[in-house]
């Protein structure tokens, strides 16, 4: 018993450093794709990161938020998408920022920021409202999602200055066929890698006798976070910005006007009162990035140092 104890552990390690790997790996593949296909068609990178990126690692949010609404359990959305995005700010930019400095583009600081901040106001207030998110208001969701994303096509087709990268003319350019395979294999490893990380240290969380209500807050809520949490570091370190941030910036407005959105259209979600606070503290969260790239047009280790300090007391919120 005791051996075949040890050796289910061992194996759940294994995969543990598989998933690692995969997400690694896909990460590597799926920033070289997508901004290899950005230089190609002249696209700014940013505008691939609010895209592609972010919704492509946004799918473990999405896959569970939506399905738990199918199986008639909305009441997890709002808990999944709310976390997630104050995850995403304190938390990996917070990781990213202490790795290397993260340059901020204006359009980033002057629009899509602080559109992170009204999309969360407006689920608040849309939430609170009701006391659900109605079917109504997931259409508003969605005519904000529809919006969002013609202002992406039209910064993708004017392409201004101070956001196009300059491309030298001799530079090599992998064919398209290539860049595309990059990205929706590397796009493939990182939610199969998530999936089998989260899986994996659940069950090694178990072994330990960790609670079910510790494992959700930590391994899940992370796990689910994991492909933005890879693309935006691996994106940091290839000193490409504008993905970084764009995966996170786009990831947080497309968990709450995609996925919230559309769970809504499937069936009312409850918004339970304990929600609030926590779309206050997304709120904020988005407030303090703006506040940290403000001075410098850039997220600085000192930055990155305040958003995870300020993710460890709300962590310890949580556990009270």
């Amino acid at each position: 018993m005791f051996l075949m104890q040890n050796l289910l552990i061992l194996t759940q390690v294994v995969l543990l450093a598989v998933g690692f790997f995969m997400l690694v790996k896909g990460a590597d593949w799926f920033v070289e794709g997508a901004a290899g296909i950005a230089d190609r068609f002249g696209i700014p990178q940013i505008v691939i990161g609010l895209t592609i990126c972010a919704f492509g690692t946004s799918a473990p949010e999405a896959a569970i938020s939506i399905s738990a609404a199918l199986r008639g359990n909305a009441a997890l959305t709002i808990g999944n998408v709310v976390g997630s995005n104050i995850l995403n700010i304190l938390l990996i930019l917070g990781i990213t920022a202490l790795i290397t400095p993260l340059a901020i583009k204006k359009n980033t600081f002057r629009y899509e920021i602080p559109f992170v901040a009204v999309v969360t106001l407006l689920l608040l207030g849309l939430g609170v409202a009701g006391g659900t998110v109605s079917r109504m208001d997931g259409g508003i969701l969605w005519l904000f999602m529809i919006l969002f994303l013609v202002y992406l096509f039209r910064m993708a087709k004017t392409g201004e200055a101070d956001m196009v990268e300059e491309i030298p003319e001799d530079a090599k350019q992998d064919p398209l066929w290539k860049l595309l395979v990059c990205t929706i294999g590397g796009m493939v490893l990182i939610v199969w890698g998530s999936d089998i990380t989260v899986d994996s240290a659940t069950e090694i969380a178990h072994f330990f006798h960790m609670s079910e209500r510790l494992i959700g807050l930590t391994i899940v809520a992370f796990g689910t976070s994991l492909p933005e949490l890879i693309t935006s570091v691996t994106a940091g370190i290839k000193g490409k910005a504008d993905i970084a941030i764009g995966n996170i910036v786009g990831s947080n407005i497309f968990n709450i006007l995609f996925v919230v959105g559309t769970a809504a259209l499937i069936t009312p979600v409850a918004f339970a009162s304990n929600f609030i606070i926590d779309s206050i503290i997304a709120t904020l969260a988005a407030v303090m990035l703006f506040v940290c790239v403000a001075k410098h047009m850039q997220l600085r280790k000192m930055s990155g140092i305040v958003m995870l300090v300020s993710y460890a007391a709300y962590f310890v919120y949580l556990l009270q």
